[in-house]
């Protein structure tokens, strides 16, 4: 039973493919939840769709866009797949606090960014670290390419095509999205992540976008190959995501089609992890069986 939402169970919404999502304690498919740092999966593809339409390459160090910056050797792919050598937090952001996010404004993005070289902790390239500073200097790098606010590149770039754009935003109508509750029934405050980290993990969704994301992207590959912001474990392709309260877990197995999609409102995000994997998991012996019988 989640601390969070006395005398009742975690809020929890499960889609899979061809089965009828599984939605418990006032969990719901259409409504607006937080996907933390699922947004990073967003963010990656949206810069491969820029990258194949000649508006940037991926390679590009991250001062062509953001002139502010010294030169470093970090380029965009090295934000999109964690090697940037860039700490995990923005500077003056420690642990997990009622709101970790709300100092980090556009304007103090751009205060980091003269001194990025130095704020590396190791060489680009050199080794993976994962970083939300990373990826909302992509975000910026992006916006600055594309010249457009994020949600809109966002929408050109992967949301429209997806089909999913009504259904993903940065502040979505009250009477239309989930929070949890605290111990007296009000609503507990959700983290300030409009501001520059909005690209690392600021999105919210209804958990029928997500699922159109995961088959769009990982299966049907409407948009191409996959974006290397997706996580890669053998098979599976896979991104999670967490905030104050609120949790996901994404994944598909390529080459079988098999994809779940759990998110979760309160309770532990490892839990998350682990529903999620436990339910790819169920999909795949009899797949296993005809792979070892076909020729």
């Amino acid at each position: 039973m989640s601390p969070l939402l006395p005398g009742r169970g975690v809020p929890e919404c499960v889609l899979r493919p061809g089965r009828e999502p599984r939605t418990s304690h006032g969990h719901a498919v259409d409504r607006f939840v937080e996907i933390g740092s699922f947004t990073k999966v967003l963010t990656g593809t949206a810069l491969m769709r820029m990258a194949a339409a000649g508006l940037l390459d991926v390679d590009d160090p991250v001062e062509r866009w953001l002139p502010a910056a010294p030169a470093s050797g970090i380029t965009l792919r090295h934000l999109m797949e964690h090697t940037s050598g860039l700490p995990r937090t923005p500077p003056g952001v420690k642990g997990l606090s009622r709101d970790p996010y709300a100092a980090f404004s556009p304007q103090a993005l751009t205060g980091t960014l003269t001194r990025l070289d130095r704020l590396a902790t190791s060489p680009a390239g050199q080794r993976q670290e994962y970083s939300n500073f990373g990826y909302a200097v992509l975000g910026a790098a992006l916006v600055a390419a594309a010249q457009q606010p994020y949600l809109e590149l966002l929408r050109q770039q992967v949301l429209d095509p997806l089909g999913v754009a009504d259904e993903v935003a940065v502040a979505p109508p009250a009477d239309r999205s989930l929070r949890a509750k605290g111990r007296f029934g009000g609503h507990r405050a959700t983290w300030s992540m409009s501001g520059a980290i909005l690209p690392a993990g600021g999105l919210w969704a209804t958990p029928r976008a997500l699922a159109a994301v995961v088959s769009g992207l990982l299966v049907e590959q409407k948009l191409g190959v996959p974006s290397p912001a997706w996580q890669e474990a053998g098979r599976l392709l896979w991104h999670n995501g967490a905030t104050r309260d609120a949790s996901v877990f994404a994944g598909a197995f390529s080459d079988t089609g098999d994809w779940v999609l759990v998110h979760r409102i309160g309770g532990s995000p490892d839990d998350t992890d682990r529903l999620g994997l436990e339910l790819l998991a169920e999909a795949l012996p009899e797949k296993w069986k005809t792979e070892r019988t076909t020729p």
